[in-house]
This record gives C-alpha cells, sequence and structure tokens, in this order.
C-alpha cells in the first residue's frame, strides 16, 4: 500500500468552488469512482469520484470549503501502490533459475528481458502494467513531444446560451496565447475569447450562430509537451458523474401515487421543517426556477437523492400553495415573493387577424426577468414633485462653450448626478440595500449612481463612480463615454454593477410623470420627465417658470414615506439653485 494525495481534477475552468457534502470519511475503504466530495458551481453540481480504490486514510477538505483544479481533497492509501518499482529494481536477471523463482511469486515485480522467452515476458508485462498506471501523472510529459489540448469557453460572469457572432480562426492555423478564437455577444457586451495556449489549431468544435456557455468546447489544439500533461484525465469521470447526479431531474412530472398508510403530500409538506433556502441542497436551475416563482426552498420538501430540492418538487409546492393545502410563514420575507400567482392564459390571437411571432431580444428578455423581480418583492412607492429649473438651465447655457472647450458636452444630466449625490450624502437612508434575508441593512460608503440608457436592443444601466468626488465636467464626459458604449454593446461588466442608486430620464421623449422601477438591489431610482414652461405664483403674480418633474420611487421596507418626501424637496431646491451644492 501506498499513500497518495488525492486532488481536484478539472472542473471546465470554474475555480473557488463551493464544496456542499463530503461523502467519505476517514478510514472508509472505496473502490474506483466512488463519489469523494460534492461541488456545487454556478452552473451545477458535480460529484469529484476517486481516481483509483483504497483506503481513505484522511479528509482534508470540509463542508462550504472552495476549491479550484489541483487542490488537495484526501489522502488515500491505494491499492496496488508503489511497491512495486521497489521490488523490480532488486529482481535477478531473467534467464537464471533464481529469476524464474522470482516470477512465479513476485509477477508484478519482474520486468521482460532478453534473456526470458516469450512465455515468460508476455505475463510480466500484464502485470507490470498496474504499476505503470499508478505512476505519478507527470512522467508521461517527460518527452516534451506535442500534447492535444481542448480549448473551453472561460467564466462569463454567469451568463448562458451566448451567441457566437464570429469566428476569427481557421483548423491549421499558428496561434500564440491570447490571440482572439472567436467573438461572443452577450445581453451586455461583446467579447472576444483568447487562446489559453500557443500552439496549433487542430479542431474547432463551434461556428457561427452557435450559442455557448462557461465550459463549452470550442476546439483542440495542439501545443508543445509541459509538465503538466494528463491532468485533464479525471475529467470524463467527473462529468459522467455530474451527468449522474442530475439524472434524477428528467423523472416525470407525474408524482408517485402514495403507498396505503403512508402520509398524503399535503401531509407531508405540513410535518416539513423549513429551513435556510441558501443551506438547501439543489442545483443552479432549481434555484433559478424557485426565484422566477418565489418560492423559498427552504419550504419546499426534497424528493432527490442526498435530500436534494428538484424541479418537480418545486412545482408540487407552488400547486399545494395554490389549492391552499400549504401555506408561507410569515417568518420568511422571501416567500411573499409572488409565489401561486397565476400565469396570464396563452391565446390565439391568428383568430383575429393576420399576426407575426418573433422572439424577444435576449437584452429586454433578460431587462423583463430582472425588472418582474423587482416589482414582485419590493414594496414600490413613488413621491412626486417639481423643480423649478429655470435659472439652471440659463447657467447650463452660458457655460456650454466653455464645457465643449474641455471636450464635455453640458446637458442637464450632470447636473442631475451632481445633486442626487449630495441628497445620498445628506440621507444616507437612501444609500443602502437590504440583504436576501430582508432584515439586514448594508450601509454604502461610497456613491456610484446609474443612469438608465436606452439602446436599439433594450434598456442598460452604465455606472458612474465616486460621483461625489467628479466635477461637472468630467460627469459630463463620462457620462457620454458609457452611453456610447452602452449604445454599442462595449460596456465591461464592472462598469455595469455596483450602483447605489439610478437615475431614468425621459425628458428628452416627452411625459408628465412616470412610476420608474426600482433597480435592485438599490433601494430607489429617480424618473425625470419632460419639463415644460408654467406659471408659477411668487406672491405677487404669475411669473413663467421651467418645471421639471421629479418622480422618485422608493422601496417602502427600507425608506419611510416622509423621508422620500424630503429626498425630493432637497433635490427641488439643488436644482433651483445649483449653488446649493458649494454649502
Amino acid at each position: 500500500m501506498s499513500s497518495e494525495i488525492i486532488k481536484v481534477p478539472d472542473i471546465g475552468g470554474s475555480t473557488d468552488v463551493e464544496i456542499i457534502e463530503i461523502a467519505v470519511s476517514e478510514g472508509d475503504t472505496i473502490d474506483a469512482e466512488d463519489t469523494l466530495i460534492t461541488l456545487e458551481s454556478d452552473k451545477a453540481s458535480m460529484d469529484v469520484p476517486s481516481p483509483k480504490a483504497g483506503k481513505v486514510v484522511k479528509v482534508l477538505v470540509k463542508v462550504g470549503d472552495t476549491v479550484s483544479e489541483g487542490d488537495d481533497i484526501v489522502e488515500l492509501e491505494a491499492e496496488g501502490g508503489g511497491e512495486a518499482p521497489a521490488e523490480a529494481s532488486s529482481t535477478p536477471a531473467p534467464g537464471s533459475s533464481e529469476s524464474a523463482e522470482s516470477a512465479e511469486e513476485k509477477p508484478a515485480a519482474t520486468s521482460s528481458g532478453s534473456g526470458g522467452g516469450a512465455d515468460d515476458a508476455a505475463p510480466t508485462q500484464e502485470s507490470a502494467a498496474p504499476a505503470a498506471d499508478a505512476a505519478p501523472a507527470e512522467e508521461d510529459a517527460s518527452n516534451g513531444e506535442p500534447e492535444r489540448k481542448e480549448i473551453r469557453v472561460p467564466d462569463l460572469s454567469g451568463s448562458s446560451d451566448v451567441p457566437i457572432i464570429e469566428v476569427g480562426v481557421s483548423v491549421g492555423d499558428e496561434l500564440e496565447e491570447e490571440d482572439p478564437l472567436i467573438t461572443l455577444e452577450s445581453d451586455k457586451a461583446s467579447m472576444d475569447v483568447p487562446s489559453p495556449y500557443k500552439g496549433k489549431l487542430l479542431e474547432l468544435t463551434v461556428k457561427e450562430g452557435d450559442t455557448v456557455s462557461e465550459g463549452d468546447l470550442i476546439g483542440y489544439m495542439e501545443v508543445a509537451g509541459t509538465s503538466v500533461a494528463g491532468s485533464a484525465k479525471p475529467k470524463p469521470a467527473a462529468e459522467s458523474k455530474a451527468q449522474k447526479a442530475q439524472a434524477p431531474a428528467a423523472k416525470p412530472d407525474k408524482p408517485a401515487e402514495t403507498p396505503a398508510g403512508a402520509p398524503s403530500p399535503e401531509a407531508q409538506m405540513a410535518a416539513h421543517k423549513p429551513r435556510d433556502g441558501k443551506l438547501v441542497h439543489a442545483g443552479p436551475a432549481v434555484r433559478m426556477l424557485a426565484r422566477e416563482l418565489g418560492v423559498d426552498l427552504g419550504l419546499v420538501k426534497p424528493s432527490g437523492p442526498k435530500e436534494r430540492v428538484l424541479k418537480e418538487d418545486v412545482h408540487a409546492y407552488v400547486k399545494q400553495v395554490m389549492a391552499g393545502k400549504a401555506s408561507t410563514p410569515a417568518a420568511a420575507p422571501s416567500a411573499a415573493s409572488g409565489g401561486g400567482i397565476p400565469p396570464i392564459p396563452d391565446q390565439d390571437f391568428s383568430e383575429f387577424g393576420e399576426v407575426e411571432e418573433r422572439p424577444i431580444g435576449r437584452l429586454m428578455k433578460m431587462g423583463a426577468t430582472n425588472l418582474h423581480r423587482s416589482w414582485v418583492n419590493l414594496p414600490h412607492v413613488t413621491q412626486f414633485d417639481e423643480a423649478d429649473i429655470t435659472e439652471l438651465e440659463a447657467f447650463r447655457k452660458s457655460m456650454k462653450a466653455e464645457a465643449e472647450a474641455q471636450g464635455a458636452k453640458l446637458t442637464p444630466l450632470p447636473f442631475l448626478v451632481k445633486a442626487c449625490a449630495y441628497a445620498l450624502q445628506q440621507y444616507p437612508q437612501f444609500n443602502i440595500s437590504l440583504k436576501a434575508d430582508g432584515v439586514t441593512l448594508v450601509q454604502k460608503k461610497y456613491v456610484h449612481i446609474g443612469i438608465a440608457v436606452d439602446t436599439p436592443d433594450g434598456l442598460m444601466v452604465p455606472v458612474i463612480r465616486d460621483v461625489d468626488k467628479k466635477s461637472l465636467i468630467d460627469i459630463a464626459k463620462e457620462s457620454v463615454e458609457l452611453a456610447k458604449k452602452a449604445q454599442t454593446k462595449k460596456l465591461k461588466r464592472e462598469e455595469m454593477t455596483g450602483g447605489c442608486f439610478t437615475i431614468s430620464s425621459l425628458g428628452s421623449i416627452g411625459g408628465t410623470a412616470f412610476t420608474p422601477i426600482i433597480n435592485a438591489p438599490e433601494v430607489a431610482i429617480l424618473g425625470i420627465s419632460k419639463a415644460q414652461m408654467k406659471p408659477v405664483w411668487d406672491g405677487k403674480a404669475f411669473e413663467p417658470r421651467l418645471m421639471m418633474p421629479l418622480c422618485l420611487s422608493f422601496d417602502h421596507r427600507a425608506v419611510n414615506g416622509a423621508d422620500g418626501a424630503r429626498f425630493t424637496a432637497l433635490l427641488s431646491q439643488l436644482l433651483s439653485d445649483i449653488r446649493r451644492l458649494l454649502l
């Protein structure tokens, strides 16, 4: 027996993947392909199998740890370990009488030689094969010969089914590391996928128009030999285990009949003790379904292996809620997020005239999901007010030429952004987020403001960072730059995340007022409609003033109605006299 460390195999490029289950204990005797640990990435759950049989000496990880490819998992005392090479070194040369006895007593330790006959050599080679297989994988790479390596789609920040809009290489091309292979266009931006190696492209498995997700195969390359050969060998076993783990999800929708004397599903549901939804054993697809249906997974009774919640379990729970046979405890805030709302029935519109069906755009689909989630989960309140921007407009127009000399286009937007930043500092209760538990506030010490940009494909919200530390000219330049990137789908992920507050302006289009939907996890959003000249009483007479409508939607769980009124009142004062920003 020899002791060796079993490591995490190739997991499709994912890193820091959480361990949700340890399947072995110290002292266990396991076979090859037995599950050691279960991982759950942002894409799927997968079991990591043992590459060989043996006895578990020590478990080197625990539930909740995060691991990456190559990290140590367990120390294993493998069967048929590394004793054979030592014995082989002391084996007498074939052909002597002692050699024949050794060949019968210790066949695994004998190496075939020129002095032995064909009958002696054959069993010797077969016996030596297991010992060669048990040798470290690094020995295979010592020859320095070219290797055939897989190229897979890297981390796409959670995006999936992203279309390929361009293939920049052909089979046979000699590529340098970081040369672009394909170009993807997600719902947020376009990105090139670079080559991870230097070498010759042997095969392409994708074409323009295909859709790919993280970990999908792009092709194969011939790469000069390295010392890491064979690192991807455990992958097929890991993939087969992952597929087996997902197999229960393919069960028929029809629930199993309840045996005589067994409790009914309603009774089982009632007896099920709620758990923390974050700790529930469920795959990403099931969690997404639960979010879409507004179901707290902690209330769902699992029926899968190892108490895994399946899609069927979520559907069964929703049916119980709709039938009034299951309730959602008030102690679970996330459970009251729209579960049980009957869907709008489909209808055949062709009965009434000619129609055309086409799929919704990816960007609009993502926006619809986010907006629906925010509207269902957040209690929206909208506060309306007006700001007299007559003097602000006069000042803006007077500074227009000076701003253009500095390369900036001075629109009303930079003034709005700056005023909102000031108001967020005066009323920090608007610069927070609520955690998923619904009772924990996260107070932000920075001021990043998002700007809703209308694009041909849908709404995008780039974020201007540290607005409170930037001048009007800086904000004007950055807002124009981000808007151009949004229009051309060149925004990076970091340019669309981290916002504290959002401004949605329809002033250039029209309208008198609207109720913007909060860009969760923010707690407030400001809507701006078209400014109009109105007669305003100044105490002596009506004066024509340019009035801008303000529409502030806020999350009533985090912000009181009185604070909403104070916030818009302060904004109105700041925009009426921009000099107040200097105080």
